[in-house]
């Protein structure tokens, strides 16, 4: 089995190399890593919340929505998914279907103001 720069390591290391990625802005490099580990663990929500996150960053808004939509169908109350879930809703211009993801993310962080 042949093995590329963006699986190689274990999965620590590998997280690890995806922040590093994410940090310094190369956003379709973090995805790569991420997409392997998102894969092994899908049930961790930080590495696929990265991944969403990744996707975002990199104009991939479809598989960003793919990603956050599977967090909040595994965890509905986990807030910053339900906002970014809006938001790239929001940036592919489907404003309504955003709307109650954002209102739901505002009551989840405790602002009650009108989103």
């Amino acid at each position: 089995m042949e093995t590329t720069y963006y699986d190689h390591g274990s999965l620590s290391e590998r997280w690890e190399r995806a922040g590093k990625f994410f940090d310094a802005k190369d956003y379709a490099a973090a995805a790569q890593v991420l997409k392997g580990l998102v894969e092994e663990v899908p049930e961790q929500t930080g590495p696929r919340l990265l991944l969403a996150r990744a996707y975002y960053h990199s104009a991939q808004l479809r598989r960003a929505e793919e990603q956050l939509r599977g967090i909040v169908e595994q965890d509905p109350v986990e807030h910053y998914a339900r906002l970014l879930l809006g938001r790239t809703l929001q940036r592919q211009g489907r404003v309504d279907e955003a709307q109650p993801h954002l209102r739901i993310a505002s009551a989840l962080a405790g602002d009650f103001a009108e989103v």
